[in-house]
């Protein structure tokens, strides 16, 4: 087998490796669950989240390999973009076990926060920019013209994705219906969304000793977009608030790389800013213009773990140029393979 570079996207619901030739011609793809050393649910060959998420990262890794008909001795180079990668300490293990595993002449940990700079910023000399991204949860990166990083990590606890969303739409409708705040459509679609007949019940479901078969909370991010797009004053409050506090994070991670002011890239990415509603773009592209009126709101040409294949051609001496994307495209796995819900 020729030589190789590989490319892992490790996130709380998948991660995604790509296996590839200096060409830019992708070889194999491998997909597993939660890479993430926080939260990867501890099972039977791995009961801390720690061992569970490596594992994960490597079954996907070696599904790739196999494809490829290749191994570790192939590969040139390595970028695994992880959440997870928060501190120094987190560097340090998630490193240490890749390097363990063989997994590259030349390996780079970085925080998933990245990766999709290079998705979005083809042809920069530099993949500077900020990238907001929204999907189960939420993160912020920034790189900066000098190559200076920053990632929101642990700083952002506070101000998430999908999930939060929803726990905020099940606060509205209970507030609603006690009459604390004025009546909102989210109720219907909360009730619907649960299969109830009433809030109550709603509420039961949630919070009963015993456990009850519900639905994810995440999954009402959807319906607060549809219904704050459909005019409801509730949920278009909802949804501008936290686009704007998106937007602040956006703001910080300009500051923190010498961006703020500047006319960069702002690029929004994420399964819940994918939904056909501009509304919370809109409100985290009001917030940054703020700050910075040049910067230029953008969407990834690609999906994020492209863009750290890219990175790690790169790291191995490659140059990406739309000459080697023509070769990578008719080798991109199928769409199924990058679906959330997959």
């Amino acid at each position: 087998m020729r030589d190789c570079v590989l490319a892992v996207d490790g996130g709380n619901t998948k991660t995604l490796a790509l296996v590839a030739t200096l060409d830019g011609q992708i070889r194999g793809y491998g997909r597993a669950g939660c890479g993430d050393i926080y939260h990867a649910p501890p099972g039977a060959e791995a009961r801390e989240h720690e061992p569970a998420a490596l594992q994960e990262i490597e079954r996907a890794v070696e599904t790739a390999l196999k494809q490829a008909g290749s191994t570790p001795a192939n590969l040139k180079a390595a970028i695994f973009n992880l959440a997870g990668a928060d501190w120094p300490e987190d560097f340090a293990l998630l490193e240490a076990a890749m390097r363990a595993r063989g997994y590259g002449e030349q390996l780079l940990i970085q925080n998933d926060a990245l990766g999709v700079l290079h998705a979005a910023c083809i042809g920069s000399p530099t993949n500077s920019g900020v990238a907001v991204i929204c999907g189960t949860g939420a993160a912020t990166g920034a790189r900066g013209p000098d190559g200076r990083t920053w990632h929101s990590s642990h700083w952002q606890d506070s101000v998430q994705g999908a999930s939060q969303l929803g726990h905020r739409v099940l606060t509205a409708v209970f507030h609603a219906e006690l009459g604390i705040t004025p009546p909102t459509t989210l109720r219907e679609r909360v009730l619907t969304y649960f299969g109830a007949s009433s809030v109550e019940e709603v509420l039961h479901r949630l919070t009963a000793r015993l456990p009850q078969q519900t639905r994810p909370i995440g999954g009402l991010a959807a319906a607060l977009l549809d219904e704050a797009e459909a005019g409801d004053a509730t949920a278009r409050h909802l949804v501008t608030e936290h686009g704007s506090a998106l937007g602040d994070f956006a703001n910080v991670a300009a500051r923190r790389v010498g961006l703020e002011g500047l006319p960069f890239p702002l690029v929004l990415a994420g399964g819940v800013l994918r939904h056909p509603s501009p509304l919370l773009a809109e409100a985290i592209i009001a917030r940054v213009h703020s700050r910075s009126p040049e910067a230029q709101p953008t969407r990834p040409r690609f999906e994020p773990v492209v863009g750290v294949l890219f990175s790690a051609l790169e790291l191995a001496g490659a140059r990406v140029d739309e000459q080697l994307i023509a070769r990578l495209q008719p080798t991109l796995p199928p769409a199924s393979f990058f679906d959330t819900l997959g």
